[in-house]
């Protein structure tokens, strides 16, 4: 990536996080390519989310900042790079105070080793950390947020999302009982070894939309479910959705709004999956909201006969 990423955004390099997270959003919902498409503005799109990533990254950010374009590079190592820049190694191509030509691709296995003296710079790196360059060094792993829906969490799922070339699609399994704000690693899917090192690991940081209906508490579910006077003060059977599928429910006779009962194994999957939180069902009981007069009439009926139910209400 050529251009400056601050002027890819539009903000001060000053700029904090949350004016870096504005602007991306502004410009990507304007450049999407489902909303306008275009060969130019699907590229942009594509320089304006690349800048993002680095740039709403606390320690891409401060790498960039302090190396510039080569830290964007596959295999960058701000620690190795700091460790040259500070005996006189220059940027692309400058070579040191004693006269040896030096380029940063050496300190990620672009090229071979420093030219001039016995072994290169890859060599010098490997015998201070104790490994050999030539022989390879495992990729970095790349990090990012995926939103997944709170049922495809509870159930598990498994996410198709872009590789980090660009052009391939990854699977990534979600385990059944992910929880927002867990991680997920999928090992080997992340950026290239350098040589022949291994590829590093793809870190997904998960973020489940709220249900409309269900809310979580550890391993437990909680469910509000309307049901009708007549079900409340007969008693009913009625369906109720779990993750694990419909299941009855038997609403006892005189039932009282705010009355839970308890679904036991019908939860979130615990760890290792044998074992399942509960689902907690709250009765709610619901009028009809008409102005019938027949149903005036029966309500007022109903409350004729009613006890008063606050006559032990006491501080």
């Amino acid at each position: 990536m050529s251009k400056d990423l601050y002027a890819v955004l539009g903000v001060d390099r000053t700029a904090d996080e949350q004016t870096i997270k504005r602007a991306y959003r502004k410009l990507a919902a304007k450049l999407h390519p489902d909303k306008t498409p275009g060969k130019l503005t699907e590229q942009r799109f594509k320089e304006v989310t690349a800048a993002y990533e680095v740039l709403h990254d606390p320690k891409k950010r401060a790498a960039y900042d302090e190396f510039g374009e080569v830290s964007l590079q596959q295999g960058f190592d701000p620690a190795r790079a700091r460790w040259a820049k500070q005996r006189g190694y220059g940027y692309g191509g400058a070579g040191p105070s004693e006269g040896v030509p030096f380029d940063f691709g050496d300190l990620f296995g672009a090229r071979g080793g420093a030219r001039g003296g016995a072994g290169g710079i890859g060599d010098l790196f490997g015998d201070m950390l104790g490994r050999n360059a030539r022989g390879g060094r495992r990729g970095q792993d790349l990090e990012t947020t995926v939103a997944i829906d709170f049922g495809d969490a509870i159930r598990g799922t498994t996410l198709a999302l872009l590789a980090p070339n660009g052009t391939e699609t990854v699977h990534v399994r979600i385990p059944a009982g992910a929880a927002d704000g867990s991680r997920v690693r999928a090992k080997g899917k992340g950026a290239p070894g350098v040589g022949k090192g291994p590829p590093g690991d793809l870190v997904l940081h998960l973020q489940v939309r709220p249900h409309k209906h269900f809310r979580r508490e550890g391993d437990d579910l909680y469910l509000d479910l309307p049901v009708t006077i007549g079900e409340a003060y007969g008693g009913a059977s009625v369906r109720v959705p779990t993750p694990h599928g419909e299941v009855k429910l038997t609403v006892p006779r005189h039932a009282q709004s705010g009355q839970t009962v308890r679904l036991r194994g019908k939860g979130v999957a615990r760890k290792g999956g044998h074992e399942h939180g509960d689902l907690y069902v709250r009765f709610l009981v619901k009028y009809p909201a008409d102005d019938d007069p027949a149903v005036a009439g029966a309500i007022e009926t109903l409350g004729a006969r009613s006890a008063d139910p606050r006559g032990d209400l006491a501080f």
